[in-house]
């Protein structure tokens, strides 16, 4: 880094991933400057905030199953600890895993025994119990399982996690930054999402999402209890519901880089929505959300330090809110040059090594 430097760490990226990181170096005694041209204000204000380290899951994902599952196992220690500064909505209510028809039910036994295999807790329940526990389902459900996921409001724990960081000193800036050799601070961690592929030439894309917030009728509470992942006829979908009424529903995953929110996309998770819980219908339709994932080719997040005094964590996908927990620790630990506790070494940015070093060479600042 050229320049003197006014702080000992510049943090690119004021999303959950970026404010976890600031907050925590400056928690071990760093001074540090995040950056972001709207801070909270991207795919970590559109998200759910399901922290499911069992419904997201999936076959040949072994290493970032085991992030997930430590994330989730710190998630209660973190909530506490931010919650001293705002609201975060963590909510230990656990998640319903659903199957509407006998395809679907035939389609979900299967993740269920992979996930089960690996040692995740899924329990079985017919539609009857399934019922007692949440009325409002639909009554010709096949059946679903329990699962000890989580949930947590996104938008009140940006706030918080804002809160946390300024209290520990946290200088949080608003603006674009184009050249990571300018930032005055003798180490960077690019945080930035989506943006972060401009900054370090990694492939780092856009998945667009798109979802729904729903309100229960003359100011009512929601109808659920449950955060629930369903599937309805082959349509995959999740409700999140929030004390204050509103149920979350979500969410496309189109590889595009827009941000406008289509009919067919309302459509398509509403009808699961409702076929899952019909009462959803009598909801006020509050909000259409569009954000952009970072999606990576290999659909894991990216950590370590890409070279000298430059460290990522990026590329998150659907696992952002989640990963926050782990990401911001181990990426502690790595910029303070202490032990991240084996945490980044699967998801180092160096297996993309030959596809970065073409594009850094290009990059504004990338020979810093």
């Amino acid at each position: 880094m050229s320049g003197t430097a006014a702080a000992d760490l510049a943090v690119v990226g004021c999303g959950v991933i970026g404010l976890s990181i600031a907050w925590r170096c400056a928690q071990r005694g760093l001074r540090v400057t995040a950056y972001d041209p709207a801070p909270g204000g991207g795919a970590s204000r559109v998200a759910a905030g399901m922290l499911a380290p069992v419904g997201e899951a999936y076959f040949g994902e072994a290493a970032l199953t085991g992030l997930l599952v430590e994330s989730h196992r710190r998630w209660a220690g973190f909530a506490a600890e931010v919650g001293r500064y705002g609201p975060t909505g963590y909510r230990t209510d656990g998640t319903l895993l659903l199957a509407s028809t006998v395809d679907d039910l035939a389609e979900a036994r299967r993740l269920w025994a992979y996930q089960t295999s690996v040692g995740l807790p899924v329990t079985p329940l017919p539609a009857a119990v399934l019922r007692e526990r949440e009325p409002a389902l639909h009554p010709r459900l096949r059946g679903g399982a329990l699962t000890t996921d989580h949930q947590v409001d996104p938008r009140r724990l940006l706030a918080a996690l804002a809160a946390a960081a300024r209290a520990a000193g946290v200088r949080i800036v608003t603006g674009r930054v184009d050249d990571l050799a300018a930032l005055p601070a003798g180490r960077v961690v690019v945080a930035a999402g989506c943006g972060s592929a401009r900054l370090t030439g990694l492939p780092v894309r856009p998945v667009k999402g798109q979802l729904l917030r729903l309100r229960a009728p003359d100011g009512g509470a929601a109808v659920l209890r449950h955060v629930i992942r369903g599937i309805a006829d082959g349509r995959r979908v999740y409700l999140v519901p929030r004390p204050d009424g509103e149920v979350v529903v979500g969410a496309t995953e189109e590889e595009r880089a827009d941000a406008v929110p289509t009919a067919g996309a309302a459509l398509d998770l509403l009808r699961a929505a409702t076929d899952l819980v019909p009462e959803l219908a009598e909801y006020e339709l509050a909000e259409v959300c569009v954000g952009h994932r970072p999606g990576t080719p290999d659909n894991a997040p990216i950590l370590g330090e890409l070279r000298p005094g430059v460290f990522v964590a990026t590329g998150h996908y659907r696992h952002g809110v989640l990963a926050a927990p782990a990401t911001a620790d181990a990426l502690a630990g790595l910029v303070t040059g202490k032990s991240d506790g084996g945490l980044a070494a699967p998801f180092g940015p160096d297996r993309f090594a030959a596809g970065t070093a073409r594009a850094l060479a290009a990059a504004p600042g990338g020979g810093a």
